[in-house]
C-alpha cells in the first residue's frame, strides 16, 4: 500500500496567490504524514533545477508534473521521472500559450505539445473547481481514468457510483515556512512500486484506492499528528479541559465545507431574536414569492401621474389659444408639419422573448428527445431564422421612424422659432391612459398581495415553520425594516395608498430596488408539535435540529456538546436519529460528557482525550478506536482501557454508576 499525494505546488505562478516556497516545510510534511510519492504540478510551468533539487532533498519517489489550464478547467499532468530535458521544453510551450491566468489551451494544443498522452497520467479536476468540462473529458477519452475530487464525502460516492471516475484526493498545498499544521488529503493506492505504470494500472481500478491504509474507505486521517476517524459518526469523550474543544478546532481548520456547531452557540432565549433568526434563515423564501411583485413595483416607480396631468392641461390650453387664432395663422403655423406627431415606435420585447424561448429549445440537452418529438430540429431552426429576419425588419422601421421623428421634430422647432402663432403641446394620450390603468392595477394587486395567507410551511422533525403575509402595522415596523434611522412617519400615512405610498417612499432616501420590501410583511411563527408558539427550551432545539439538518450541504459535521443545552429524552429521541442519518453521508464528529449522546448513540468510532502535565508541561494525548474493543490506542501505540475512559467519561466513574444501578434506581422498581 502506498500513500500519494500528486498535486503539490513548489513555484507561484500568474494563477497562483502569494507564497514563498520552503523546501524544509515539504521534507517535514513528507515524513510527518509518511508520503511514499508526490508530483510536483505547478501553475502552467515546470521548473526543471527546482524540481531536481527536490528530488535530491527528499527520499521518495518523485514526479515530475503540471496542472494545465485545459479549456476552461484544470488537468494534472504527470510523467515518469525520466527525460526531463523534454518534459521541461514541452511545459515551457503550454507556458507560452498560457500568458495570462485567464488564458487556456485547447484540446488540440495539448495534443500537438505532448503528442502521445498515452505515456503520462492524466488526471482532470473532477468534483472540484475549476472542473474540467464534459465535453472536454469526451475528447480526452480513453487518456482519462481518476479525476481528483474535493472531499471525503464526494470520494465515496465517485467509488460507489459505477458511472463516475476512480476518486483521488490530494492536498493542492504550496509549502512555506513555519507552517503549523499539514493537509491530510491524501490517496492510498494498492501498488508494490512507485513507478508511473504501476500507479496508472492501480486506478484503473476503483477497488484498489482507499482513504485509508488499513480500514479502507472507512476510515480517514482527520489531523497531521495522527488521528483516525471513521467516515461515518464519531465520539470524542475526555474530562474537562482534556483538549476535546482544541482536537475538535484543528480537525475543522484541516478542511474545507464543515459545519461546526459549538457549544452553547444554539441557545435561544430571546423571542425576537429568535424571530429575526428564521426570517433570516427562510428569507429566500420572501424573495421568491415577492420576485414578480418586486417587478410590478419597478415598472409603476416610473409613473409619474401629477406630471401626466400637467402635460394634459399644457395640451388642452394650448388646443384652445391655437384654436383662437386660427383666423390670424401665419405662413409658418400654416405649414402641416408645425403640429405634426412623431411616429410611434414598435417594441421589440416580445419577438426578443420568441427568439430566446426558440434557442432555448433548441439548445435543450437533457430533454431533447421529448422536444424533437414534437418539433423537430429542422422546424425550430427555420422558425427562429422567420423570427430573426422579423425582428430585423422591424428595428430597421424603428430607425427609420426615429430618423424621421427627429427630422421633424428639428422642423417643427424651426417653424415655431419663426412663427408667431402660439403651437399645440404634444402628448401621448395612449401613454398617460395606459399609465393611468397600470396605476389601477397596481393598487388591487398591492391589496391582494396584502391579504392574509400562509404562504408556505414547512416541518423539521416535528416542529413546523409558517410563513404569512400580513400588512404592516406602524411606522416603527418599516423603519426597523430598513435598519436605518430613516423616518416612515409621513410615508406611512398613505399605506393604505399604494401609488401615493409608493410616492411617499421616493421622497425618503431609499433605494428604489428596496420598494416592494414595505408594501407587504412576512410574518415567519414556529410551532411545535402542538401547534403552539415554541417556549424558550424549544427553540433551542429548534436551533439544533434545523442546524444539524443543514449540514448535508457541507461535507463535515462538528457538534461540541449538544448536551450543555438540552435535555436527554430530546437528544435520544431526536438529535441521536437525526445525527445517525446524516452520518450516513458525511462524517459526523460529536464531543460529548453525556452517555445519552456517547453510549447510546452507538457511533462507529471512539476517541478519548486525555490532559497529561509533567514538570509544568501540558501534553495532550488522544486515543481512539472502536466503541466495542477492550482498549483504545493512541498514535504512540499506548493503551488505555476503554471501559474505564467511558465510565470516567460519561458516567461520573465506576463507584457512581453502581451505586445508581444497585442503589438509586433499584429502590424504585416495582
Amino acid at each position: 500500500m502506498k500513500k500519494i499525494d500528486l498535486h503539490i505546488h513548489t513555484v507561484q505562478s500568474i494563477s497562483d496567490r502569494n507564497f514563498i516556497f520552503h523546501l524544509e516545510s515539504l521534507k517535514e510534511y513528507v515524513n510527518k504524514l509518511e508520503i511514499d510519492c508526490i508530483a510536483i504540478t505547478n501553475h502552467n510551468l515546470f521548473d526543471k533545477t527546482q524540481f531536481e533539487q527536490i528530488c535530491q532533498a527528499l527520499n521518495i519517489k518523485i514526479f515530475p508534473g503540471i496542472e494545465i489550464d485545459l479549456e476552461g478547467g484544470h488537468l494534472l499532468l504527470i510523467s515518469e521521472n525520466e527525460n526531463l530535458d523534454d518534459f521541461a521544453q514541452k511545459c515551457q510551450k503550454v507556458q507560452k500559450l498560457i500568458p495570462t491566468k485567464d488564458d487556456s489551451i485547447s484540446y488540440e494544443q495539448l495534443t500537438e505539445v505532448f503528442l502521445n498522452l498515452k505515456d503520462y497520467l492524466l488526471i482532470p479536476h473532477y468534483d472540484k473547481k475549476p472542473n474540467i468540462k464534459p465535453e472536454t473529458l469526451k475528447k480526452l477519452g480513453n487518456n482519462i481514468f481518476a479525476g481528483e475530487v474535493t472531499s471525503l464525502r464526494k470520494f465515496k460516492t465517485c467509488i460507489k457510483e459505477a458511472d463516475k471516475l476512480t476518486p483521488v484526493i490530494f492536498s493542492d498545498c504550496r509549502f512555506v515556512e513555519n507552517m503549523t499544521s499539514y493537509p491530510t488529503k491524501q490517496t492510498f493506492i494498492d501498488v508494490e512500486e512507485n513507478t508511473l505504470n504501476a500507479i496508472k494500472g492501480c486506478l484503473y481500478d476503483k477497488a484498489k484506492v482507499f482513504l485509508s491504509k488499513d480500514d479502507g474507505n472507512d476510515f480517514f486521517q482527520a489531523t497531521d499528528d495522527g488521528i483516525i476517524l471513521s467516515t461515518g459518526l464519531n465520539v470524542i469523550v475526555g474530562g474537562r479541559s482534556s483538549g476535546k474543544t482544541y482536537t475538535l478546532d484543528k480537525i475543522c481548520q484541516n478542511f474545507d465545507n464543515v459545519k461546526y456547531l459549538r457549544q452553547f452557540s444554539l441557545l435561544q432565549n430571546d423571542k425576537e431574536n429568535f424571530k429575526k433568526l428564521v426570517t433570516t434563515r427562510h428569507s429566500l423564501i420572501t424573495e421568491n414569492y415577492l420576485k414578480e411583485f418586486k417587478d410590478v413595483v419597478l415598472d409603476v416607480n416610473d409613473i409619474d401621474l401629477k406630471s401626466n396631468e400637467v402635460s394634459l392641461e399644457k395640451y388642452l390650453s394650448s388646443l384652445k389659444k391655437y384654436a383662437t387664432e386660427s383666423d390670424s395663422l401665419d405662413t409658418f403655423s400654416k405649414c402641416k408639419l408645425y403640429n405634426e406627431t412623431k411616429f410611434t415606435l414598435d417594441s421589440l420585447n416580445n419577438i426578443k422573448k420568441l427568439i430566446s424561448a426558440t434557442e432555448t429549445l433548441i439548445e435543450a440537452n437533457e430533454y431533447k428527445t421529448i422536444v424533437n418529438k414534437h418539433i423537430s430540429d429542422e422546424i425550430l431552426k427555420s422558425l427562429i431564422v422567420d423570427l430573426i429576419e422579423k425582428h430585423n425588419e422591424l428595428y430597421q422601421t424603428n430607425l427609420k421612424k426615429e430618423w424621421t421623428n427627429s427630422l421633424i421634430e428639428t422642423i417643427k422647432e424651426n417653424l415655431r422659432f419663426r412663427s408667431t402663432t402660439t403651437s399645440i403641446e404634444e402628448v401621448d394620450f395612449l401613454q398617460i391612459q395606459l399609465e393611468k390603468i397600470k396605476v389601477q392595477k397596481f393598487r388591487n394587486v398591492v391589496k391582494k398581495v396584502q391579504t392574509e395567507k400562509i404562504i408556505d410551511s414547512k416541518e423539521i422533525r416535528g416542529f413546523k415553520v409558517l410563513a404569512k403575509t400580513k400588512k404592516y402595522t406602524g411606522a416603527s415596523q418599516l423603519k426597523n425594516k430598513s435598519k436605518s434611522k430613516l423616518s416612515f412617519s409621513e410615508a406611512f400615512n398613505n399605506y393604505d395608498n399604494p401609488y401615493e405610498f409608493l410616492i411617499s417612499l421616493q421622497n425618503i432616501g431609499i433605494e428604489e430596488t428596496e420598494y416592494y420590501k414595505y408594501f407587504v410583511a412576512i410574518d415567519y411563527r414556529t410551532l411545535n408539535k402542538h401547534g403552539y408558539e415554541v417556549s424558550g427550551g424549544e427553540r433551542s432545539e429548534f436551533n439544533l435540529l434545523h442546524e444539524i439538518s443543514d449540514a448535508l450541504k457541507h461535507d463535515l459535521l462538528l457538534i461540541d456538546e449538544p448536551e450543555s443545552s438540552f435535555d436527554n429524552i430530546f437528544l435520544k429521541n431526536e438529535v441521536n436519529e437525526l445525527i445517525k442519518q446524516i452520518s450516513t453521508e458525511i462524517p459526523v464528529i460529536v464531543v460529548t460528557h453525556n452517555s445519552t449522546i456517547g453510549a447510546s448513540i452507538n457511533p462507529n468510532h471512539l476517541v478519548f482525550t486525555q490532559k497529561l502535565v509533567d514538570s509544568g508541561n501540558v501534553e495532550y494525548k488522544v486515543f481512539f478506536g472502536h466503541p466495542t474493543s477492550k482498549t483504545l490506542k493512541s498514535v504512540d501505540g499506548k493503551i488505555i482501557k476503554n471501559l474505564e475512559v467511558l465510565l470516567n467519561c460519561l458516567e461520573a466513574g465506576a463507584e457512581a454508576y453502581n451505586q445508581r444501578n444497585t442503589v438509586s434506581y433499584e429502590i424504585l422498581k416495582d
